[in-house]
């Protein structure tokens, strides 16, 4: 093993974006002491500073996305959903194909600012519709409608560019939406808002997931999955190995997604009483009104992107989803599996996979990966229905650690389409471990058939 593909620890380009990241967190700080507009304009320009500085020419393909846009909302609020996603999605398209049209080739920052771009226009344009049908209702029954976080004015193109281009998570997310944007825009008073306490906290476990990740990838380089040399070892090695890969997978964006977290705090982005029961990426759930009697307590949930205990602990495949990247787990739900072509409930998991897999890129890596996670869903739907429903309460307690099991070997599996991307090397390395989580899948949904009869 000593002929091990080398790998180094970071690439210079996760090197700009820990800078980014560890920037960001300090600055925020400061920008609690301006002034509403202030605040808007100083942190538009910071964000096309950020953008300018790393996608340089290719700053151009967020521009048009936005200038787009701005253009379907003003022309049909009415149909600026359906268009806004095909728009940004076609985009996308061409944003991935440039170099075939004798383009430049875009920087990995490019693409990370065009990732969370599009999920900002497609939620903008569901804003600006939702804030014209209300305004509709208004006029008709002359009653304020009760839209929880609904817009109070169509936004104008300053207010797009300056959402646009926040500098908080342009790179690295997390997602929010444009009225959690005006939100934090218009903070009556930001100083008074919890900020060091919650921001150490979040910050507290990423020394050590960072040292994870550069510990376990310098024992277990992804390259050596591409070498003759690691079909020589034996199947039970090559099983670990995907275990190994997803660990260090898990343990970057783990530090990532927290530092990001982190600078939102400092920030005061997204910070809500707790009374208003913010979900990630949406914000607030119900109405709130500040209580003068009482002392009001705040959180963050609103831009809380990653929940690293229940991704690792939940039992299911289909939770799983649910605490990772949880932000934009919340727009593709409200924005994408309501309006899939499918109305059975695997098909529609399907679906949503799907647009998730384009959304991340074009390599089969992706879409091989994203499209086993509804097998596993199935898999795991008929042994609840026909072995977990059927035992006692020590039984199921059993069928739960293991059900734990399977399921995060099935996302070591899945990994390896994540990060191999393309599709010769996927394939090879599931051939190499004989298919194993796709066959223990489709024995799952077997088993569950027979046994229900």
């Amino acid at each position: 093993m000593g002929n091990k593909a080398k790998q180094t620890a970071m690439s210079p380009d996760e090197l700009v974006y820990l800078g980014v990241l560890a920037a960001s967190n300090p600055v925020g700080f400061l920008f609690r002491y301006l002034s509403p507009p202030v605040k808007q304009g100083a942190a538009l320009l910071l964000g096309l500073s950020i953008t300018i500085a790393t996608c340089h020419i290719h700053t151009l393909h967020s521009l048009v996305t936005v200038i787009g846009t701005w253009i379907i909302i003003k022309s049909s609020w009415r149909h600026a959903p359906a268009l806004s996603l095909s728009w940004t999605f076609l985009y996308l398209l061409f944003f991935r194909l440039v170099t075939k049209f004798g383009l430049p080739s875009p920087t990995p920052f490019a693409n990370a600012v065009q990732l969370l771009l599009t999920l900002k226009m497609v939620s903008l344009a569901n804003e600006v519709r939702s804030f014209h049908v209300e305004k509709k209702k208004d006029v008709s029954s002359f009653a304020k409608s009760p839209v929880v976080g609904g817009l109070s004015q169509e936004p104008s193109i300053y207010d797009i560019l300056s959402y646009s281009y926040c500098y908080v998570g342009i790179m690295t997310g997390p997602f929010f939406r444009f009225q959690t944007y005006i939100d934090w825009v218009r903070q009556p008073s930001p100083l008074a808002l919890p900020g060091l306490t919650p921001c150490l906290q979040r910050l507290k476990p990423v020394p050590v997931y960072g040292a994870l990740f550069l510990a376990v990838n310098s024992v277990f380089p992804l390259a050596y999955v591409r070498t003759e040399d690691f079909l020589d070892q034996n199947v039970f090695y090559r099983m670990f190995y995907m275990v190994a890969i997803f660990f260090v997978f898990r343990m970057r964006f783990y530090s990532a997604w927290c530092g990001a977290e982190a600078g939102c705090i400092s920030a005061g982005l997204g910070c809500y009483p707790e009374k208003a029961l913010s979900k990630p990426g949406g914000g607030p759930t119900v109405d709130y009104s500040p209580d003068p009697t009482t002392e009001e307590k705040y959180d963050f949930k609103t831009i809380q992107n990653i929940d690293c205990y229940n991704t690792d602990f939940c039992v299911k495949v289909r939770h799983g989803m649910r605490y990772w990247n949880m932000t934009v787990q919340w727009w593709l739900h409200h924005y994408i599996y309501p309006n899939a072509p499918f109305k059975a409930y695997t098909l529609r998991a399907g679906w949503t996979m799907f647009i998730s897999a384009y959304w991340h890129g074009l390599h089969p890596g992706y879409y091989l990966s994203f499209l086993t996670i509804p097998l596993c869903i199935a898999a795991e739907s008929a042994m609840e229905a026909s072995v977990r429903a059927k035992l006692g309460p020590r039984g199921q307690n059993i069928f739960d650690w293991v059900h734990w099991f399977l399921k995060m070997r099935a996302y070591d599996y899945m990994c390896m389409g994540f990060v191999l991307l393309n599709a010769t090397d996927t394939i090879n390395y599931w051939m190499s471990i004989y298919f194993i989580m796709h066959v223990i899948a489709v024995c799952c949904i077997l088993v569950g058939r027979v046994l229900k009869g």
